[in-house]
């Protein structure tokens, strides 16, 4: 009779693996490379608009793509899908980051979030006010919301290329400042570009909520259970006029950001676990994964689960694919605009979306945070200048992803349209190019004392 075979695994050889990936793997970590990709997408998506076949970019991209379920079908273009659908999984990542900051972030106290959520209110309340006051008499006012926002990813990318030109607190400032941006974006798309509500489907909505609450509660911490009901939510906001995007932060909303096990029991039945693992009874080749093994393995795959919040466990998720797919493909769907046939940078939209983000964006900040500092409502952080604040400001001119997305549901016309994305891509260059050279040409110095 032979005996059971034993299961002995092949460990990968991976030395010249990974000499060969690790330049592309440090590349696709570095903070610039997502700003990079952005820039050169947007540069392919103009080029394709304008070089490529007429007509071809804009064809494409509304190719109909119909998904049927039964007896009942939903069309739409393929930007549509992209812009609804996809990017629902971006503002579930900003819903994530927003509430982890709230809790326990930069945000989470009043000494650390007053002047970040006090700059963030003067940088989107006065690109708006320039915007509305250029376009106030016969202009186009539903595109106000485009200035107000400040792409995260772009922003931080140009500031890691400073490199240590500035201190490690000022990325944290433009990165906290970004996040209620965001917020204020997502507020503003959730009220201002809300289509006609269908009541009915506003109840599907809050029985998906009540449903999310109620699992949060009962301490459900698998990630899975909460995106199989984050399905239907994002189809009853798609159906109810809200746009669908709003599903995404909502779901984020009601992720835990609590532990399933303290972090000192998890050190003791971690040990515990790597004991049994190193105690299972001796095979007949040592290095056979038994049974035994394997079951002390898992358990230590749960309690790695376990002490890690759900929230950034499905921060981690997503995150490589929102970076390296759904925001280079949303750029490369929406950022093609043509030079000709009436889209330019001399009417009241375009005037308004720059000079909302070149002006009002850097004045914005600058002028609250200047004014929460000398006011004392809030300090600046340690090695943080009011120098650094303007780079930071110049910095948040970058609208980009933000920006082209609010355009997307504010512009009917064609023109406008075109007009608002040129003047978006302009500014957001422009800024990017500025804000670099700025925090560039001196290095960090020293925080003055406050007068």
């Amino acid at each position: 009779m032979s005996s059971e075979k034993s299961f002995r695994p092949k460990v990968a050889k991976t030395r010249v693996k990974a000499r060969l990936l690790s330049p592309i793997l440090e590349f696709a970590q570095n903070e610039a490379t997502s700003g990079m990709m952005l820039v050169g997408l947007a540069i392919a998506a103009m080029l394709w608009a304008n070089l490529g076949p007429a007509g071809h970019y804009e064809a494409f991209w509304n190719t109909s793509i119909a998904i049927k379920v039964g007896d009942y079908t939903e069309a739409h273009s393929l930007r549509y899908w992209i812009n609804d659908g996809l990017m629902a999984l971006f503002f579930l990542l900003m819903g994530l980051e927003i509430k982890r900051e709230f809790l326990v972030g930069e945000l989470s106290s009043r000494a650390k979030a007053t002047l970040p959520i006090v700059a963030a209110i003067g940088g989107m309340v006065v690109p708006a006010g320039i915007y509305a006051a250029i376009n106030l008499n016969g202009g186009n006012m539903r595109g106000t919301g485009v200035p107000m926002a400040t792409d995260i990813a772009f922003s931080l990318g140009v500031l890691a290329l400073v490199g240590t030109r500035v201190p490690v607190a000022l990325k944290i400032l433009l990165a906290a400042i970004a996040i209620v941006d965001d917020l204020g974006a997502v507020l503003v798309i959730a009220i201002f570009y809300t289509a006609q509500i269908n009541v009915s489907m506003l109840v599907g909505m809050a029985a998906c909520l009540i449903v999310l609450y109620g699992m949060n509660r009962l301490n459900v911490k698998s990630l899975a259970a909460y995106s199989v009901v984050g399905v239907p939510l994002w189809l009853f906001t798609l159906w109810s006029g809200v746009h669908a995007t709003v599903a995404g932060v909502l779901l984020a909303m009601f992720l835990p950001i609590r532990t399933f096990i303290d972090p000192v029991e998890y050190v003791s039945e971690t040990n515990s676990a790597l004991q049994a693992f190193e105690d299972c009874p001796a095979a007949a080749d040592p290095h056979e994964m038994t049974p035994d093994r394997q079951l002390a393995v898992r358990e230590i795959g749960r309690l790695a689960t376990d002490v890690q919040m759900p929230l950034e466990r499905m921060e981690d998720i997503l995150s490589p694919y929102i970076t390296y797919i759904v925001v280079p493909v949303f750029a490369l769907a929406n950022a093609g605009v043509l030079l000709t046939g009436g889209a330019g940078l001399g009417g009241p939209v375009s005037i308004g979306v720059l000079a909302g983000l070149i002006v009002g964006k850097p004045v914005g900040i600058l002028g609250a945070s200047w004014l929460a500092v000398r006011t004392k409502i809030a300090g600046l952080p340690d090695g943080i200048t009011m120098r650094h604040i303007a780079g930071v400001g110049i910095l948040c001119g970058i609208g980009f992803t933000m920006s082209l997305f609010v355009a997307e549901l504010a512009f009917k016309d064609p023109e406008a349209h075109n007009s608002a994305k040129l003047a978006t891509i302009a500014a957001s260059t422009f800024m990017g190019i500025v804000g670099f050279a700025f925090l560039w040409r001196k290095p960090s110095s020293p925080q003055l004392p406050t007068p």
